[in-house]
């Protein structure tokens, strides 16, 4: 990202500098237009036997003169230009590394039940956009016989319903919510009374006509979350005194201005359906190549280090990295174990295993402490039996 930015500034110096230059190249000659046409307009007055005057001679000199010293004056502007361009190939290079596959494997993707995991995963991503006739033309095309009816209906919905709420339609989140007025209580949502909320505030903005409906749905909607949103409640009835002189200069003028609240109940609804769905907010392509690009600056460079201290052989491993990478809180989905003795995460061949004492250290490391049938924790230590130790799971 910092090199995009670097990118970008250098752009957007590009970008002026040609604005500044056109816009001073055409006052320029603009003006050198107007005083060739008075001197041409002045020559042609004068009678067809005329002789040039030493002073007219001068004048044409100097006309002439004007002409190159602008023309060149451009010239050396533009020649400035060209400068300014090559910066950018140059920050280009500076911060952009064309070969990435020094930090890729080839055999990632290879074999035929990769690609159709591959090709699934894109699929998904279309259809959590909405995206649905591109997604249905990628499974044809590649032959996905698995992208069944129930993983495409559920966010056929989810994208109408949001891009209902984007026009200002409450209506069929509304209608969503009550048909799953269960599943949101069971995970103590506070979607319905969001959606309610918007809508008793769009009767109030109507004015002290519509007062009378407000009451009424208000009585009718917001009983059943007093005990979980009794201030807020208690916040929009004292809206209610306000409603015949305007709302909008009263303490509650603030909430008029609702964009805040239509963005929230957007992320809420996004982040309660996915729930519900079983699904992550985000769709797990776009995860990855998110993580991917926090990760590939460091991989960069650890493995540019490697090679100049020519221990490039050292990175064999295949299912870990050489390097932590930090992704964020918003990355982390479950619990990781990392063994204190050998430094290194579990996996499914070097599982986490806890010893009789309490301990918990990788199956690596319970191998390498072992001395026939007996070994010793490495921090109490207590000494047993390898074959005690218990596979534990995450």
């Amino acid at each position: 990202m910092e090199g995009c930015c670097a990118v970008e500034r250098e752009v957007d110096k590009v970008t002026t500098k040609f604005q500044s230059i056109n816009e001073h190249a055409g006052r320029t000659l603009q003006d050198l237009v107007l005083y060739i046409e008075n001197l041409k307009v002045e020559l042609e007055n004068a009678p067809e036997d005329h002789e040039l005057t030493i002073g007219q001679k001068d004048l044409l000199a100097a006309a002439m003169s004007k002409v190159k010293e602008t023309i060149s004056r451009l010239a050396t502007d533009h020649r400035d230009l060209h400068g300014t361009v090559s910066k950018v190939g140059k920050a280009i290079d500076r911060n952009f590394v064309s070969d990435f596959a020094a930090t890729s494997r080839e055999d990632v993707f290879a074999g035929q039940e990769k690609l159709e995991l591959i090709n699934k995963v894109i699929c998904q991503h279309f259809y959590r956009q909405g995206m649905r006739d591109v997604a249905d033309e990628l499974a044809k095309e590649s032959d996905l016989q698995d992208v069944e009816f129930q993983e495409r209906e559920p966010f056929t919905e989810l994208n109408h319903i949001l891009d209902s709420l984007k026009d200002r339609n409450l209506e069929p989140a509304l209608a969503w919510s009550l048909a799953n007025r269960e599943a949101l209580y069971g995970i103590e949502s506070s979607l319905e009374f969001k959606l309610h909320r918007l809508r008793f505030i769009e009767l109030l903005k109507k004015g002290p006509n519509h007062q009378t409906d407000a009451i009424t749905y208000a009585r009718t909607h917001f009983r059943q979350f007093v005990d979980r949103h009794e201030k807020d409640i208690q916040t929009l009835m004292g809206m209610l005194l306000f409603v015949p002189n305007g709302i909008g200069t009263s303490p509650y003028g603030g909430l008029l201005l609702d964009s805040e609240m239509w963005m929230d109940v957007y992320e809420v609804f996004t982040k309660d359906a996915c729930r519900m769905l079983g699904v992550s907010v985000h769709s797990p392509l776009s995860t990855c190549v998110n993580a991917g690009c926090t990760a590939i600056p460091a991989l960069l460079n650890i493995k540019q280090v490697m090679m100049q201290r020519q221990v490039a052989g050292i990175w064999n491993g295949r299912d870990e990295l050489p390097i932590e990478i930090d992704l964020g809180t918003e990355a982390r989905y479950h619990s990781m174990f990392a063994c204190p003795i050998l430094r290194q995460q579990s996996t499914e061949t070097n599982p986490p295993m806890r010893l009789i004492c309490g301990h918990v250290i990788s199956k690596d490391a319970l191998d390498k402490l072992c001395t026939g049938n007996k070994m010793k924790c490495p921090y109490c230590p207590v000494e047993q039996s390898p074959n005690d130790a218990r596979l534990i799971y995450f």
